[in-house]
């Protein structure tokens, strides 16, 4: 039997008891007191309030702190993935994160060019319970973003599953889901960058991180002016 106290209880990455954590999900839910639409405002505020940024460090455990994430206000899918989950968990929803390797994710030619790759290992989505049955939600791209690069920014209701579009606006080829991974109660950091050193080079890798290693937490891109592709 499956223990769902995993997906209740806080973790050191999905700190949901942390204060800041418990303030945001207590002042985003608001008056609602169906999960349903608790998940769903926590999905929107999550979505649009943390900027995706793809350059953001990926390397400790504390990178995915959501505590963190909430207080830096960015962060690649992981990392909101963790946000989401805490919320959900500080409102009594079980949740966890999903992962799957993906394909033609929404990117720009800078960062292919620092990737090295059209694949991206380990994209996240968040899984709620709710109603009975596990329902993804992925929060990565925020409005602004989605609008950019020409892509309906992606809806949640609470009771579908909600990944992302195969197709842009303009029907062009959008992304492909190669691999599901399966889900976790906690963010597998060790999992996560060994596949980017396997995907994209230990080299490659190592060079990423020794750079946030000398210059510290600093914005090394900015993605939301890069070129559209």
């Amino acid at each position: 039997m499956e223990d769902w106290t995993q997906y209740l209880k806080a973790t050191e990455i999905i700190d949901a008891d942390h204060p800041d954590i418990r303030a945001f999900a207590a002042e985003t839910i608001g008056d609602a007191a169906d999960p349903v639409n608790m998940a769903v405002r926590l999905y929107y505020e999550v979505r649009d309030r943390i900027r995706y940024d793809p350059y953001y460090p990926f390397y400790l455990p504390v990178h995915y702190q959501a505590s963190r994430v909430l207080k830096g206000g960015r962060g690649f899918c992981i990392p909101k993935v963790s946000l989401l989950c805490a919320a959900g968990r500080a409102c009594g929803i079980p949740s966890r994160a999903g992962f799957a390797h993906v394909r033609n994710h929404l990117a720009t030619k800078q960062l292919l060019e620092f990737m090295g790759s059209d694949i991206f290992v380990f994209h996240a989505f968040a899984e709620f319970f709710l109603e009975g049955k596990w329902v993804k939600a992925t929060p990565a791209f925020n409005r602004e973003l989605c609008e950019r690069h020409g892509v309906t920014p992606l809806e949640f209701n609470g009771r579908e599953d909600s990944i992302f579009q195969p197709y842009n606006n303009d029907k062009r080829k959008f992304m492909d889901y190669v691999e599901f991974l399966g889900s976790y109660a906690d963010i597998p950091v060790d999992e996560i960058v060994a596949a980017f050193k396997n995907t994209y080079g230990r080299e490659r890798v190592r060079g990423w991180i020794e750079s946030f290693e000398k210059c510290g937490d600093i914005r090394r891109g900015r993605f939301d002016t890069e070129d559209v592709l």
